[in-house]
């Protein structure tokens, strides 16, 4: 049954994409012939579909059509693909479905192609199911049918390309020797590797005193990344990333609870894959210079 309704959850909205709002691309050329039918086809199979007709459902498919779903589970025949909507509809019931096509080709007059996106929300508001597919329509006696489905995981989109140079950070790092004031931090990637999330803590004699939140990510529009900061008093503030051989140089402007803008550049680089520097250079507050610190180091706690 597990397998049946992954399966129905991804390929019954495949012939959807005459209800969904295709992209530009899909139709921009105008609706051809063969177009208009496969839309027709798509609505029809959605009337099917919300009546729970499981015959009407599977006589959309060629009599040897043949799915694959996610898992690498097959469905051949129609017989095969009827009494799994059957299945579906006897153990489910009132399944919304919607789908995205990002390419419908006619690359032949009789073979057509669809890539998109699928999802299906079920009746009680639970989650919905996600997947990425490709199908083959062939017309037979000048009627369009699926003749071949093949489904994938839908993987959520990831910045981790342009991130993956502060992998080495994920962890946790503390002082690297012994001292009344500490300093703590914390790396973890956020979903999907589109960020990578920093939580910072200070301690005098072991007491927190102080503390923040980093977001690093990655601008697409400037083609760098950034990060930005939220500190436990109020204050907030944004940093740009950029790389000099195996250091860091990151630009900070930081805005503090009372009204105080400060400015810097953190330097920051690996010593070896346990040790971490860091150093602050031309600080300002409100436009006033104040003194660079002393580079410091951090250890990775095991």
């Amino acid at each position: 049954m597990r397998g049946q309704l992954r399966w129905l959850l991804g390929c019954t909205a495949l012939m959807l994409y005459g209800l969904a709002q295709p992209p530009v691309s899909v139709w921009a050329q105008g609706p051809r012939q063969d177009e208009v039918a496969l839309r027709q086809r798509g609505e029809a199979f959605v009337a099917a579909f919300n009546v729970g007709d499981a015959k009407a459902l599977a006589a959309f498919w060629t009599p040897d059509g043949d799915y694959v779903d996610q898992t690498g589970l097959a469905f051949n025949g129609r017989e095969a693909i009827e009494g799994a909507y059957q299945d579906l509809f006897a153990a489910h019931k009132g399944l919304k479905l919607g789908v995205t096509a990002t390419s419908v080709r006619i690359v032949m007059p009789d073979l057509a192609i669809e890539d998109g996106t699928t999802e299906v929300v079920p009746a009680d508001g639970g989650p919905p199911s996600r997947a990425r597919y490709t199908v083959v329509h062939v017309k037979r006696d000048g009627q369009w049918r699926i003749a071949s489905v093949r489904e994938a995981p839908l993987v959520p989109p990831s910045q981790y390309e342009h991130l993956r140079e502060l992998e080495w950070l994920i962890g946790d790092w503390g002082p690297a020797g012994e001292t009344a004031e500490a300093a703590y931090v914390s790396f973890a990637w956020a979903d999907h590797q589109n960020f990578i999330v920093a939580s910072f803590t200070t301690t005098l004699h072991d007491m927190p005193v102080s503390g923040a939140t980093q977001w690093i990510g990655w601008d697409p529009v400037a083609k760098r990344i950034r990060s930005w900061s939220f500190e436990l008093s109020g204050g907030f503030g944004e940093g740009i990333w950029t790389k000099e051989g195996d250091r860091w140089i990151i630009k900070t402007t930081t805005t503090l609870r009372d009204g105080r803008r400060v400015g810097a550049t953190s330097l920051m680089g690996p010593i070896d894959e346990d040790t971490l520097a860091w150093q602050a250079k031309d600080r300002t507050v409100d436009g006033i210079t104040s003194p660079e610190t002393q580079e410091g180091r951090m250890k990775r706690l095991k």
